[in-house]
């Protein structure tokens, strides 16, 4: 497969699994792997690919993000149309989904094994399938616990939540909200994990994990 038709692929479909073929053929092959990342540099985007992600995907780059989200008046909260409090939803579960995802996944946990133990963990490779690792958030408890920081309970049910899942960054499923495929792609763990862990909303959210605890 030629750069071209992949990355034709990638902006079209928003984001492709590991597991496709054009994909693993991208992930092992360094010639292929240079020419769509000189292709995408071009257009002032980069690949979306993190070791622990299940899909890769595109986004933009570094020196063109001034040109993107810079306005006369202030820096815009995405380029996909996102209100400041639905990015905040988005942050949110990012925090509650992929942070205890990461976790188990550099230990070489699952959501069956935790808190066992098992002396060959650590020599497992990464598990990037969401049913074993990823977590889940039930929409009542997020309404009840943030609806109103949030902006009211409705707004967050009738509309934050259906432009979240309809852009690819959570699932919705009886209930319950589930990683999408672009949730762990779409902000930068390395940057954004220390400034959670260590600001107010990782004292929030240790709150409440004490609390159900």
């Amino acid at each position: 497969m030629e750069a071209a038709p992949l990355i034709a692929r990638l902006l079209a479909r928003r984001s492709l699994p590991r597991s496709d073929p054009g994909v693993c053929r991208l992930l092992v092959d360094a010639g292929l792997r240079g020419e769509v990342e000189a292709r995408l540099a071009a257009c002032g985007l980069r690949l979306l690919d993190h070791p622990y992600a299940a899909h890769v995907a595109i986004g933009v780059d570094r020196a063109a993000e001034s040109a993107v989200f810079e306005t006369d008046k202030d820096w815009q909260a995405s380029n996909i149309g996102l209100s400041r409090d639905v990015v905040a939803l988005l942050v949110l579960l990012w925090a509650l989904i992929i942070l205890p995802k990461r976790e188990r996944q550099i230990s070489r946990d699952s959501l069956e094994s935790q808190g066992q133990s098992d002396l060959f963990g650590a020599s497992r490779p990464v598990d990037r399938d969401s049913a074993a690792v990823s977590g889940v958030v039930a929409e009542s408890a997020l309404l009840e616990d943030y609806g109103k920081l949030l902006g009211g309970k409705a707004r967050v049910r009738q509309f934050m939540l259906p432009t979240l899942n309809r852009l690819g960054f959570i699932e919705r499923r009886l209930g319950m909200i589930h990683e999408g495929p672009l949730l762990d792609l779409a902000l930068d763990y390395a940057e954004l994990a220390p400034r959670i862990l260590q600001g107010a909303l990782g004292d929030l959210l240790r709150q409440r994990s004490a609390e159900e605890a």
